[in-house]
């Protein structure tokens, strides 16, 4: 796929939990799409591959769920484009629902997106233009069974976008969410590895099958891009139709 004409040459986009899986797509296309990238992971070795499977690119360790630790690494970085990939996804039941997991989640899913994101705004408020892609869920649509506490994590970051693209709009920054169904990625496993649970899952899903990583980076590229200088504040499904039924 020809990935040059998005127009983003000259242009510096941050993507977090670039190490693997949907980050890490969305990285490579963001590169050959002429983009300088900066990959922010907390995994040193995915990171090292990363490069060198893809010259060029930026990289900075960093656990995101340390609030401060993210502002001396992130603070006033230069960026045009920034996408907030980094997830985690602890499955609990309801009433079995740990502090632990409880604030793990919402540290990377949610804390970490406005932390991230206000580390970014000082040069796109400068320059008066930016984009921001935040990486949703279909859960925070739809409800699915142990998913409580991500399915919450995803919901406040649905709001977030909202509120972002409000309040950044008039500074000409766009604030757009996609929310993926399962998509074939290392955390999506966590999940759906169990072949029963995936069938069912797939059942319900009119195009019959789960995402692949590819299908999504393309989503996030145009959203980006000025090819979507319209579209601010929406949550995007990408879905296979998941959540129309």
């Amino acid at each position: 796929m020809d990935l040059s004409g998005y127009g983003f040459k000259g242009k510096t986009a941050m993507v977090t939990g670039a190490g693997t899986g949907i980050g890490r797509v969305i990285c490579k296309q963001l590169r050959e799409a002429g983009a300088h990238v900066i990959a922010v992971g907390r995994n040193p070795e995915d990171l090292d591959s990363l490069r060198a499977e893809c010259p060029g690119i930026e990289t900075k360790c960093c656990n995101l769920a340390d609030w401060d630790a993210t502002e001396r690494a992130l603070k006033y970085s230069k960026v045009d484009l920034l996408v907030n990939n980094a997830g985690v996804a602890i499955l609990e039941s309801v009433g079995e629902i740990t502090d632990k997991a409880f604030s793990a989640t919402m540290n990377v899913n949610t804390k970490a997106v406005i932390n991230v994101t206000q580390c970014c705004l000082p040069s796109m408020k400068a320059n008066k233009r930016g984009a921001i892609v935040n990486m949703s869920s279909q859960a925070s649509i739809a409800a699915l069974k142990d998913h409580a506490v991500y399915s919450a994590s995803k919901a406040a970051m649905d709001a977030l976008t909202r509120v972002f693209a409000l309040e950044l709009g008039p500074y000409n920054i766009r604030v757009n969410s996609v929310n993926p169904t399962v998509t074939m990625s290392p955390m999506a496993m966590v999940g759906w590895a169990d072949e029963t649970k995936s069938k069912e899952m797939k059942s319900k899903i009119p195009l019959g099958r789960f995402a692949q990583p590819e299908e999504v980076a393309n989503t996030v590229l145009y959203l980006l891009s000025d090819r979507s200088s319209m579209i601010t504040g929406t949550c995007l499904p990408i879905d296979g139709g998941f959540t129309a039924c």
